[in-house]
């Protein structure tokens, strides 16, 4: 057996891939700087917070810059591109 240690950065997290939020991200990938905004609609907050995460996750990665805001009264966030 060949162990060893490798940097925290060779190793990525697929989680996005093989849930729910997959489609989330095919979304985010066709987002462009001033145009359409995604509405992704939630049910309660612990699925909002999973949605920010995975957008935090997505800017990591890909470097970008896409900011979200919610309209709590129709339980509703916006994903947007500036």
């Amino acid at each position: 057996m060949d162990i060893k240690l490798v940097n925290r950065s060779v190793v990525q997290s697929s989680r996005m891939n093989k849930s729910k939020y997959q489609n989330m991200k095919s979304y985010l990938d066709k987002l462009e700087p001033e145009g359409r905004a995604i509405e992704v609609k939630f049910e309660d907050r612990k699925e909002l917070i999973s949605y920010r995460n995975i957008l935090y996750s997505y800017n990591r990665n890909t470097g970008k810059k896409v900011k979200s805001s919610v309209d709590s009264s129709n339980n509703t966030l916006f994903l947007y591109l500036d």
